[in-house]
């Protein structure tokens, strides 16, 4: 055997000596030990034979092992070549673990987290050679902790919340920025993008995840090559594409509160040209929720979808991906606790008047509604990417798109009595997108992405308010002014952007890399808010009539315009400190168009439904790090950011109204950390920790919380965003490790904890979200049996139970609901593959 150790031995030396000649950067070298490995078995076989154990088989993956070396190492240091001009490649073959990739050396196995590709730059590279803060999770990091709906991603990704009432009313915020409430009017401050189509209300991302290969986070202002200007981040959903190798999957789970999904995807090639996909779900939930008026079970329901995929692929210079995906929704999600009646009590005060007893334990969760909550949602769109290769090896690229998403809601008053029968806005979107740009051949010292984007939207709405026969009683109106009385308002908007973009790299030596961008956005809105005069209740004059006027007389706003220039910029400086660790600094401006708002307006008249631009200003300086033979990947932050006139929703307490504002000027200035390291054969540990101080810099007119007398209020200094805590911490660990020929058995755990922070612009400590961590576990194993891969597991959400609130929303007398999290939920789930 000490032939073999010998030989070894040799060979390793030889590796050493070739390997100081290798071109930069890291990927090289680990390109050049994978092949090193194989030549390590071509070279070894003479000794083996000495010891007898060579056989004909072993001198035959000897000759195999060489050939692969030699091609290995061509293909590396072509790619090495590449990568000294800012590309890379993924390297390495999946083992057992998720995520992972072995490299096999001399003294035996070493798993190394491995290269995960991005084209957040409109190119393939690693996320590692990126120079922006980003995270990106793979399938598996989702199916292990079982996240497949939006309002969950928080528990995964650094320094994010998400707020989330239904489709309609949900939001995202990175940094604390973001958390400004859906409105029909207005753009969210984080940009969600499905396969390279931007989707312009939240809500379209609200569907249950669906053969997503990966989702990748980009925090700070984006938009030098994104579709539209975004201040706070972008949140990139990437599909599976069809492949031509035919694949098979069938997924089943089941689990408490009635919770049924089922899963199923084919794809593979229809021509030698052609390749197809499909993929569809179907999720059934009971709800977690009681009803005491019927005893039902709410905030639970149907959801169900399907996706389409041609990828056609008949020749080096060309290929074109069309997808078409239609997803609904029927639910009674919606449904929020009573979380307390404010410093007045009215609201519990004036539900006795009129007979009703909302449940007023959060921690019992139940509610008393005699109308309930209820959801629709349609939604669906279809997408060409076109890519061509020309002669000159110039890339031009095509991005076309057409989505619709209506939503159809029915929202209770909370009481048992009839009050307000319904209330709400439903919502008809429609949008089309199309974009075109063209990068410049990779291996340049300038690398340059040009493109222009247009955006068109067509939104109508209609806001509704159904009263009962005891709305003047609980409100204290003057009998007869709002009892049994029907209002109807429309509401329309149109836009039209149009966009410049560029974004060009400069490799100035093998170390340094300066990126700069620009983006000019040009958008005409107009709108239009039309309350026709309210219908049925009684004949009234006096007083009673002045009230009913007041609250929904007839209203018509005319036309009312609103026409931006919204720029974009970026400048990137990055160091390759050594192959493993880039170092980089960033200044970014991000400006996102103003809104309008469709409501009808307080005393301030037309020129309040006018909202202005947010403005972001950022400065960040970021590393990120392979260590320990890529055992370990740290990657650190550190950021600051202006904003000014922070668009937001506030909350009219005299109309029970909500309506966009620019919310003052807002700082947001932390840490971040994210750290994934192997720590033995099949056991990864990752975290990730974010420290945001975040404030208002000047906030003079903000609303005032009940607990305060006065038309506004100062909220200038004070750390009182909405849904911003201050810490945030997200911790993970997975073990795999084989148990038969053709089985292993894994496990996966994870924790999310978010501090303490404000439910409500009005920053009223009634409205405080409490502290809170979530746990989820996951064991399983995957085994192959007959042809067919399987991954059957056992899993459990919030496996200790805790009573958690996700989000704050003021209602009527004084009074905030609460949005809780799902409760424990444990479930199985067997997947096949063939």
């Amino acid at each position: 055997m000490h032939h073999v150790i010998f030989a070894e031995t040799n060979a390793y030396q030889q590796f050493r000596q070739a390997s100081a000649t290798l071109p930069r950067p890291r990927a090289a070298r680990f390109g050049a030990l994978t092949a090193f490995t194989l030549a390590v078995l071509a070279s070894t076989v003479p000794a083996y034979a000495q010891t007898g154990i060579a056989d004909a088989a072993a001198q035959q993956l000897a000759i195999s092992a060489a050939n692969a070396a030699v091609a290995l190492a061509a293909a590396d240091s072509a790619q090495a070549a590449a990568g000294a001009n800012g590309t890379t490649a993924t390297l390495g073959a999946a083992t057992g673990t998720p995520g992972a990739a072995t490299i096999i050396g001399a003294d035996g196995a070493i798993e190394a987290i491995a290269r995960v590709t991005v084209s957040t730059r409109r190119r393939n590279e690693t996320s590692q050679s990126v120079p922006t803060t980003m995270t990106v999770l793979d399938s598996k990091a989702l199916d292990s902790s079982r996240i497949y709906r939006v309002q969950d991603l928080q528990q995964l990704l650094p320094s994010t919340t998400v707020n989330y009432v239904h489709a309609r009313q949900v939001s995202f915020a990175v940094r604390g920025l973001g958390n400004n409430t859906a409105s029909d009017g207005l753009e969210g401050s984080v940009g969600l993008y499905l396969d390279n189509v931007y989707l312009a209300r939240p809500g379209m991302a609200a569907f249950d995840a669906l053969d997503i290969q990966q989702l990748e986070l980009l925090r700070g202002p984006q938009g030098t090559l994104f579709g539209k200007n975004t201040t706070a981040g972008v949140l990139n959903i990437t599909t599976r594409q069809p492949t031509f190798q035919p694949e098979r999957s069938v997924q089943l789970s089941a689990g408490s509160a009635g919770y049924v999904q089922g899963k199923a995807s084919v794809s593979g090639a229809l021509s030698d040209s052609v390749a197809g996909r499909v993929s569809a779900y179907k999720t059934h939930e009971d709800g977690y929720i009681t009803n005491n008026y019927n005893g039902k079970k709410v905030q639970g329901g149907d959801r169900q979808g399907v996706r389409a995929q041609l990828l056609i692929d008949p020749d080096q210079g060309f290929n074109a991906r069309i997808i078409a995906d239609y997803n609904e929704e029927d639910s009674n999600n919606g449904t929020m606790l009573f979380y307390n009646a404010g410093p007045s009590g009215r609201f519990l005060t004036q539900a006795a008047l009129v007979g009703g007893h909302p449940v007023t334990d959060p921690n019992a969760r139940q509610v008393n509604q005699d109308s309930g909550s209820h959801v629709t949602v349609h939604q669906g769109g279809l997408s060409a990417e076109a890519n061509w290769k020309l002669d000159n090896d110039y890339k031009l690229t095509s991005v076309s798109a057409y989505r619709f998403w209506n939503f159809t809601p029915r929202n209770d008053d909370g009481l048992e009595v009839p009050v307000t029968l319904n209330v709400g806005a439903l919502t008809r979107h429609k949008q089309f997108t199309q974009e075109v740009r063209v990068a410049t051949p990779l291996g340049r010292p300038v690398e340059s992405v040009l493109g222009t984007y247009y955006y068109y939207q067509d939104l109508n709405n209609t806001a509704f308010t159904y009263n009962g026969p005891l709305a003047d009683r609980f409100n204290a109106t003057p009998i007869g002014a709002w009892n049994n009385l029907t209002s109807l308002a429309d509401g329309h908007l149109r836009v039209n952007s149009y966009a410049l973009f560029g974004q060009s790299i400069w490799h100035i030596d093998p170390k340094w890399d300066l990126t700069a961008g620009l983006r000019a956005t040009h958008e005409d809105k107009t709108a239009q808010e039309v309350r026709y005069a309210p219908t049925g209740g009684a004949a009234v004059s006096g007083p009673a009539l002045a009230a009913r006027n007041a609250r929904y007389g007839a209203y018509n706003s005319g036309d009312i315009r609103l026409h931006n220039l919204s720029p974009s910029a970026l400048v990137t400086l990055a160091y390759k400190v050594d192959e493993d660790v880039l170092a980089f600094g960033t200044l970014s401006h991000g400006e996102k168009s103003g809104g309008i708002n469709l409501a009808v307006p307080g005393a301030a008249g037309v020129s309040s439904l006018k909202v202005g631009n947010e403005r972001a200003n950022n400065l960040e300086f970021g590393l990120k790090s392979s260590l320990l033979d890529r055992r370990v990947q740290f990657n650190t932050s550190v950021f600051w950011t202006e904003v000014h006139g922070y668009q937001n929703n506030a909350y009219d307490p005299v109309s029970s109204t909500s309506y966009l504002t620019n919310a003052g000027n807002v700082r947001s200035r932390g840490v971040e950390t994210e750290l994934t390291a192997r720590i033995t054969r099949g056991l990864t540990l990752g975290g990730s920790a974010s420290f945001n101080d975040v404030k208002y810099r000047e906030y003079k007119n903000a609303p005032c919380p009940p607990e305060r007398s006065g038309t506004s209020c100062d909220l200038s200094g004070r750390a009182a965003l909405v849904n911003a805590p201050r810490w945030i911490a997200n911790l993970n660990a997975q073990y795999t490790h084989k148990v038969a020929d053709n089985a292993d058995a894994y496990y996966n755990a994870n924790y999310a904890f978010r501090a303490s922070t404000y439910g409500t612009l009005d920053a009223s400590e009634y409205s405080r979200i409490p502290a809170y961590s979530v746990s989820n576990a996951s064991a399983g194993v995957r085994f192959k049996a007959g042809g067919t891969k399987w991954d059957v597991s056992l899993w459990a959400k919030n496996l200790f139970d805790k009573q958690y609130y996700t989000s704050m929303w003021n209602t009527s007398l004084g009074a905030y609901n609460a949005v809780i999290g799902t409760p424990r939920t444990v479930g199985l789930t067997a997947k096949a593959d063939f």
